[in-house]
């Protein structure tokens, strides 16, 4: 099959039956105009992005809520709301999510919490380490749908060692494509699945940039890129860690929530997600905020919210926090719709203090969090100090990778206490007998 990036009538007639489960069709986020389902990301019409819409089983929430609920422990307990055929878990797929939502009382008494009321959903403990296997899960079941043979992505790390698990995994061939500066510990998982792992000179906006050009060339003939022309699929894996968290909570909406922002989707779908609980009725309805999460070294969608605009101007990358380095985020405008609309808000921490969060995290709650992690939870402390977030209220942080992946971020300041003859005499000498 021809990779495709608009939607046409010509493009998408050809895949308009394959199925999908609820997923009814595509639509433009934008103009509202209408699409089948194929393999494209962009409007005919306006060029705006492309949302999977559903056909959703309304009518019943506590029979849906059961159907859940007896599902697998992975994202597949809510294949209902997904666009994935109802066989979905009898595929070969990584099947990641049900992931830990922590009660975190220990680092809410040094953020000045209310006790029993800040949680950290911790994404690291997902196949490949982050939140990444549950949107390329989603995109590897589209690829399959779509006839697609190789998998593919531009990554800032995470997203590359996803797809090449999962195509792994799936019998896929893999070809993803990073900045050729990223951390060692990200490019090695990103090889170790025998894969193509190809670097390239630039950031990720560079990288993303070749992929655009691969993508309408013969080339790239019958190759799935997991966040380009699959895009609106693998957006929808997002939607499962909005799902968890209010399930974990006993069907309940949390009163806010700090997301890390790279391209934004993750936020954006998350909101989705929400909203599609409630309007199955899965969840009551309640106000909610929501708060993006930026490192200061690449922060456009911060400064933009901060300077009340509405366009988001692109920066040049330059911080710790690779995985978040996106300086043109694709969401970014609709970030900051969500935020605004929400009462929510959108701050950013320097690399000091993401590193000072980093060590907060796994002094106070045993979760040794990648830099992304220490963004989301320096920016909860500067939300608490700023009187932004409320300590009273239910908050889940979020933390989407491990931190053996970022090893280097906090190398220099964790090592060895001390080093000792096998004695004692020697242990009492270093003082650190009591």
């Amino acid at each position: 099959m021809a990779v495709q990036t608009v939607a046409t009538e010509s493009t998408t007639s050809s895949v308009s039956s394959v199925d999908l489960g609820p997923a009814s069709g595509l639509s433009c986020r934008e103009c509202g105009t209408t699409f089948p389902l194929g393999p494209i990301f962009a409007c005919a019409e306006c060029f705006g992005p492309l949302e999977v819409a559903y056909d959703l089983p309304l009518g019943d929430p506590e029979a849906l809520r059961k159907r859940i609920e007896a599902g697998p422990a992975n994202i597949w307990r809510y294949a209902p709301l997904l666009p994935v055929p109802a066989d979905v878990a009898d595929k070969p797929n990584l099947n990641p999510g049900w992931t830990q939502l922590v009660k975190a009382d220990n680092l809410a008494r040094e953020l000045g919490v209310e006790q029993g009321k800040l949680f950290v959903k911790d994404d690291s403990g997902n196949p490949t380490h982050s939140f990444k296997d549950r949107v390329v899960a989603q995109a590897l079941e589209a690829a399959r749908a779509f006839g697609f043979t190789t998998l593919s992505c531009s990554s800032t790390g995470n997203l590359a060692g996803a797809v090449g698990a999962a195509a792994a995994r799936a019998g896929f061939r893999s070809c993803v494509f990073i900045p050729h500066d990223l951390e060692q510990g990200k490019v090695v998982m990103a090889a170790v699945y025998g894969g193509e792992l190809v670097g390239i000179e630039g950031n990720y906006d560079d990288v993303n940039r070749f992929c655009s050009e691969l993508i309408g060339d013969p080339l790239g003939e019958g190759w799935g890129f997991v966040n380009v022309n699959l895009r609106p699929y693998y957006g929808e894996g997002s939607k499962t860690l909005a799902y968890e968290i209010c399930e974990q909570l006993g069907w309940e909406l949390p009163d806010q929530l700090v997301i890390p922002i790279a391209s934004g989707s993750q936020l954006t779908k998350i909101d989705k997600g929400l909203k599609e609980l409630i309007a199955l009725g899965l969840v009551a309805d309640k106000p909610y905020k929501i708060f993006g999460a930026q490192a200061e070294g690449c922060s456009p969608v911060s400064a933009a919210f901060k300077a009340g605009h509405d366009v988001v101007r692109p920066q040049k990358p330059n911080t710790i926090a690779k995985s978040l380095a996106i300086g043109n985020p694709a969401d970014g405008p609709y970030v900051l719709d969500i935020a605004r609309r929400t009462g929510g808000a959108v701050e950013d921490v320097n690399d000091e203090q993401v590193v000072d969060a980093i060590k907060l995290l796994a002094r106070t709650e045993g979760i040794f969090a990648e830099t992304a992690g220490g963004v989301t939870v320096g920016v909860t402390k500067k939300l608490v100090e700023a009187g932004l977030l409320d300590p009273s209220l239910t908050t889940v942080v979020l933390n989407t990778g491990d931190g053996l992946k970022t090893l280097d971020a906090v190398a220099e300041t964790s090592q060895a206490t001390a080093t000792i003859k096998p004695s004692l005499e020697a242990f009492r000498s270093a003082g650190l007998a009591n």
